[in-house]
């Protein structure tokens, strides 16, 4: 009969990391900081997984609701292709008409 394994509690498998978010002090997330927000969206615009980011499950909620606020307002684009507006793109763009 084989033997049995020991199964080692949650803090013998993982190392607990702190949430980087909570770390550097920011409590509330603002709809209205897109640069802040945009470090957590992919270039194709997808929010970055909790396992990735290292969130915190409660601040990644959060950082989730406020990346959705922003999206509803207009703020951030729901897929990809953040393009920079600036004068030379538009100038060019009345040229070609």
């Amino acid at each position: 009969m084989p033997k049995k394994r020991k199964k080692k509690n949650y803090a013998e498998r993982a190392a607990h990391r702190e949430c980087p978010v909570q770390k550097a002090g920011v409590t509330q997330f603002d709809y209205k900081d897109i640069e802040f927000l945009k470090l957590f969206i992919t270039s194709k615009g997808k929010i970055i997984p909790r396992r990735i980011s290292g969130l915190a499950a409660r601040t990644q909620t959060k950082l989730t609701e406020a990346i959705k606020q922003a999206r509803n307002a207009g703020l951030l684009s729901f897929s990809e292709g953040y393009i920079e507006q600036n004068d030379e793109s538009q100038e060019h763009s009345h040229q070609r008409r």
